[in-house]
């Protein structure tokens, strides 16, 4: 039997999300509803660690057309080898700096799946831990505000040989699901999904996987895209805002870090 890898409560789609998850409910194989991805987090979402760059990226985006999906990896962010390496990864950030960013990205993207590691960084330098789980609800808040129609996949963070991390990281992952159960239960498409599947022997280094390891997080990752389309989760994406072009062949306008202020430097 598969392991569990989404652990929601509540609602007769979480139910099903659930038995799809465990092997009990066969998950959509032929589903041709376009998935906008994007991949959100830190240094284990860029793919630090893996030979390619692409971490678990790769291999999730390889399942995912396995599958059937049209899929666009979105962010701001370009890392690997892969044909799509767009990600919303941003190496040694915090929960606070990824929730700063998730409006001005989420808003320019509008993606239909979020796929979120974050936390490494915070119980690895012992960064406000007793806040930690708060910030991370926040965030996932705020993500859910800003993208109402997307489908949030939290992660458990992965095993690491940190010791600092690893006196924080069983408490702050047995939070999690709780985070989880409440955005459900305000009626918010999250679901909870478990990396405890990686062991020390999947690690690149302290903190980052393996390509083994990213192998493991993209099946992980992609049990919880399939059980969402079986519980009928998976939303077509809404329009993201149009690109204006600046006349030079080949390019566009940008503005830095996806920034919405006033005076925000535009680029080619």
């Amino acid at each position: 039997m598969r392991r569990s890898w989404i652990r929601p409560l509540g609602t007769l789609a979480a139910a099903v999300l659930a038995m799809t998850a465990a092997g009990a409910i066969p998950a959509s194989t032929a589903s041709d509803m376009p998935l906008r991805v994007m991949p959100l987090g830190d240094s284990i979402t860029w793919g630090v660690g893996s030979s390619t760059g692409n971490g678990y990226r790769g291999p999730l985006w390889d399942r995912i057309v396995a599958d059937g999906h049209p899929v666009d990896f979105v962010g701001t962010g370009r890392a690997g080898s892969m044909s799509d390496p767009d990600n919303e990864g941003h190496s040694g950030y915090l929960i606070e700096q990824i929730d700063a960013l998730t409006d001005a990205s989420l808003t320019r993207y509008r993606p239909n799946v979020v796929t979120l590691h974050i936390g490494t960084n915070d119980l690895d330098r012992s960064h406000q831990v007793s806040t930690a789980t708060a910030r991370l609800k926040a965030l996932v808040g705020r993500i859910t505000a800003a993208a109402p129609d997307a489908t949030v996949l939290v992660a458990s963070l992965v095993v690491s040989t940190s010791a600092s991390e690893e006196q924080y990281r069983a408490a702050y992952n047995q939070a999690i699901p709780g985070i989880v159960r409440e955005a459900q239960t305000a009626g918010k498409r999250v679901a909870y999904v478990d990396m405890s599947s990686l062991t020390t022997a999947d690690l690149a280094d302290a903190l980052h996987p393996n390509d083994a390891g990213y192998r493991k997080m993209a099946d992980a990752f992609h049990g919880g895209i399939q059980a969402a389309d079986s519980a009928g989760w998976l939303k077509n994406p809404a329009p993201a805002p149009a690109r204006v072009h600046s006349g030079i062949a080949g390019k566009c306008l940008d503005v830095s870090g996806a920034g919405n202020a006033d005076g925000t430097a535009v680029r080619t």
